[in-house]
């Protein structure tokens, strides 16, 4: 007879290999990726899944009965999703058993990230697996995997030097604003959206002495909470366009499903500032400012991939310890390859 655990697999698609504008097709929204989750998890044959959605990558992980009910789900996310199979099997990849417990244990440690060695990553896959063990889509299997994870990551971090020298999107942001405008302490922030990634880049400009930050968000309240953290203020989300040449540097954080800001808003904007800069972050996805944005003289615009551009310049100088972790999580995941085979054993005994 067959191990289930032959069936156990992880099917995605991410930064290594998807461009942004197609990263931008497969985005969901945090509610889209917990009905998928919950509709993959009563397909016939997937016994456990879990999704993790984030800005970089999409990742089913899954038990599944047979080959092909684990075959099924990237035709069954792309008939929900209403994306091309074709478009989505020319970047997705898939990984089984051992090489999908390598796979979440590199993904958990950050060295499957775009900005390598990062930390976010642990905190968004614990919070996917709480909220999927809470909904009960997770098992035995799944469950063990990933807590194994979460110690495996934590021993490959404490264990070599992966961290050092790492540089979050927040950093650089920082180190662009200050090439643009010198000293922050004049500089005027707005934060669109709350999500956690801009909360925290916000938080890294007000620790290099930006005073002056505003929130808007689609919820007014939880735009509330955010800029009283942030020591800021609140912008109705109705209004934020109308106020944007006030500002010096503005962030897009939000859940959009396309662009809030285009060339012809950014364009105005300018005109009533002709003599000032204005840095534009985007760390939506989909992004909330068009491309065409950087056209406009005097405006600088960096997305997601340009900041992991910027924060990997070391990467060289941190090969060793990153090939020091791959070999330590290489051996945890092997152990538990071998933990799950006998538990497997025992129970069909």
């Amino acid at each position: 007879m067959r191990s289930e655990l032959e069936y156990l697999f992880v099917l995605g698609t991410s930064h290594h290999a998807t461009p942004l504008d197609v990263r931008e097709r497969f985005a969901l929204t945090p509610e889209q990726a917990l009905e998928l989750q919950r509709q993959l998890h009563e397909q016939e044959g997937i016994r456990e899944c879990l999704v993790l959605n984030t800005c970089n990558r999409l990742e089913i992980y899954g038990l599944a009965q047979d080959q092909a009910a684990a075959d099924a789900v990237g035709g069954f996310f792309c008939q929900k999703q209403n994306i091309p199979e074709a478009l989505f099997q020319q970047y997705a990849y898939s990984h089984n058993n051992l090489e999908a417990l390598q796979h979440v244990l590199e993904v958990s440690c950050g060295l499957d990230s775009q900005m390598v060695g990062e930390t976010e990553i642990f905190g968004q896959l614990k919070q996917a697996y709480s909220l999927a063990r809470d909904a009960r889509c997770t098992g035995n299997v799944l469950n063990r995997l990933f807590e194994k994870s979460f110690h495996a990551a934590k021993a490959a971090r404490s264990q070599t030097g992966i961290t050092r020298g790492q540089i979050s999107v927040g950093n650089v942001a920082v180190d662009l604003a200050s090439r643009i405008f010198g000293k922050l302490k004049e500089s005027r922030v707005l934060l669109l959206g709350s999500g956690e990634v801009g909360e925290k880049t916000a938080q890294a400009l007000k620790s290099r002495g930006v005073d002056d930050i505003s929130v808007s968000s689609r919820t007014f309240e939880h735009a509330h909470q955010l800029a009283h953290r942030l020591g800021g203020a609140a912008i109705d989300f109705a209004d934020f366009t109308s106020q944007l040449e006030y500002f010096d540097i503005i962030i897009g954080s939000t859940s959009a499903p396309g662009a809030i800001l285009d060339q012809s808003m950014i364009r105005s904007t300018m005109k009533r500032r002709p003599e000032r800069p204005c840095f534009l972050i985007d760390l939506a996805l989909p992004r909330d400012i068009d491309p065409s944005v950087e056209d406009v003289e005097n405006v600088y615009l960096y997305n997601l991939d340009d900041l992991s551009t910027i924060a990997n310049e070391n990467l060289a100088a941190r090969k060793a310890e990153i090939d020091k972790a791959r070999e330590i999580l290489k051996k945890h995941a092997w152990a538990l390859w071998l933990q799950l085979r006998r538990r497997e054993l025992m129970r069909k005994a």
